[in-house]
């Protein structure tokens, strides 16, 4: 029996809205009104949703911008908590939600690969021991000795993925990293990716790229209007999201991107 190293058991997800709350005065005078407003007023992120994903599965998920994708990815990662339901996660997670998120800008590329690698459960000398794997990966030359401050948002990018994907994950969390940085950078991530897909690791990949749903994923989920719409084979859920969205094609001729029009 397979062994489920993710179950989302009837999550949802909502943030509360401030809209109608003007002026410190207003909040005082009239506090409990405003706070039944609060309370009353939220944007549903989530809607109880469930699925697992197995140990080594690579999962995709699909879905329009504001569907819920992301805020599946902050559950599982543990930045967010749901409002309702149970999240279990098995395994130590290696999240690429935001390439160069939690570096210190005042550290150069060398020291903030440690510092991300015992953030992440790894002892100093495991850091160590991919450090020049990684550097050779990032190819930022001389840049690996400076502040990360001076660096470019595409310097930023090949330096969070080399340190992620480095580091032995058992749990690999993938945001869009895979458009980021220059053509030859991408099919990096990608020859990286698919060098992941015959290893044992699990990953969960958000993508606007259909193609790399397809040849990357073993099964898929596609959000729509915050809930779970389907999950299947990437084909099937592929086609039927292609067909939602209004574009035609056969599962031979899957599209890079698509998205729904925001009518």
């Amino acid at each position: 029996m397979r062994e489920p190293v993710i179950s989302f058991d009837n999550v949802s997800k909502h943030y509360p809205l401030y809209t109608n709350v003007r002026g410190i005065k207003n909040v005082l005078f009239n506090f409990p009104r405003n706070l039944r407003a609060m309370r009353s007023q939220r944007f549903e992120a989530l809607r109880d949703i469930s699925f697992d994903v197995y140990r080594g599965e690579k999962f995709g998920i699909i879905g329009r911008n504001g569907a819920g994708k992301s805020t599946t990815l902050g559950l599982i990662a543990g930045v967010l908590r749901p409002n309702e339901g149970r999240v279990v996660v098995r395994g130590r997670i290696s999240p690429l939600l935001a390439l160069g998120a939690g570096f210190n800008p005042e550290l150069s590329g060398r020291e903030n690969i440690v510092l991300n690698g015992i953030l992440m459960g790894l002892t100093r000398r495991e850091v160590l021991s991919k450090l020049d794997e990684i550097i050779d990966f990032s190819e930022l030359g001389d840049f690996i000795n400076h502040p990360i401050r001076i660096y470019s948002s595409g310097m930023l990018a090949r330096l969070g993925f080399s340190v992620v994907a480095h580091l032995d994950p058992e749990i690999l969390l993938i945001d869009e990293v895979l458009g980021v940085g220059d053509i030859k950078f991408q099919q990096k991530c990608l020859d990286k990716m698919m060098a992941f897909k015959e290893s044992g690791i699990t990953m969960v990949l958000v993508s606007h790229s259909i193609s790399s749903v397809i040849s990357i994923c073993d099964r898929a989920m596609w959000i729509e209007d915050h809930t779970v719409k389907m999950v299947g084979h990437p084909y099937e859920i592929a086609a039927q999201y292609c067909k939602a969205a209004g574009v035609e094609v056969d599962l031979g001729d899957i599209p890079q991107n698509v998205e729904f029009s925001s009518s």
